[in-house]
């Protein structure tokens, strides 16, 4: 796609790697939606410019194809860029569109693993923004108790994060989610930096549950 001149000026001040997600907040912010120059930055391929389109598309825009396209743009990228990415979709345009969030809910047993990972994801923030959890939570724990030993690791880390968000906002699934933890050992070895909390399923919770408890 060849680039409009303001779509190039835009470019020009993202695409170095000095960028930091703050300002292509602030650049957004001041240019609010524009489906078309999101669509133009996303074209080039970079990284950033491709952060920033995210936050300029207008959801009612991206339709099942439109999506399929960027997710399939995003393998492209080094596994970080690329849940980078496919995170930042989810939350600044997939979860604020009905019809979007109904597309994610469809992806539970998808082929390609970042639209596994949306749907985990997606689960798991449903419990922390403080709305009363959704009544799928026995089917959920039923599915990644089956399937997390045997999933990729992307996915294994947004069903774990599921787990334990299930685990710190829903008491009467706190010891199950544990139990669960305990059982797969995910993450019990893993070293995290001083004031991280660790992905351990145990441990995650019990920090997470005293801090609510402050």
């Amino acid at each position: 796609m060849e680039l409009s001149a303001k779509a190039t000026e835009i470019y020009r001040q993202v695409a170095g790697e000095a960028t930091k997600l703050g300002d292509l907040r602030k650049i957004a912010k001041e240019i609010k939606k524009n489906h078309q120059l999101g669509l133009e930055l996303w074209s080039t391929g970079n990284y950033f410019a491709r952060q920033l389109a995210v936050l300029l598309f207008d959801p009612k825009l991206l339709s099942p194809d439109a999506v399929d396209k960027l997710v399939s743009d995003m393998r492209d990228h080094p596994m970080d860029e690329r849940l980078q990415l496919i995170d930042w979709l989810m939350a600044n345009q997939l979860s604020k569109n009905k019809n979007a969030i109904a597309l994610m809910q469809s992806w539970q047993n998808d082929p390609e693993a970042l639209k596994r990972r949306t749907f985990w994801y997606y689960e798991a923030r449903l419990r922390w923004v403080g709305q009363k959890p959704p009544s799928n939570t026995e089917d959920l724990l039923l599915s990644i108790s089956e399937k997390i030993e045997t999933e990729v690791p992307e996915v294994q880390w947004a069903m774990n994060f599921t787990a334990a968000q299930i685990g710190i906002f829903q008491p009467e699934y706190r010891d199950r989610c544990i139990k669960l933890g305990e059982r797969v050992g995910l993450y019990k070895d893993e070293v995290v930096p001083r004031g991280c909390t660790p992905s351990y399923l145990p441990q995650h919770i019990a920090v997470q549950v005293a801090k609510l408890k402050k």
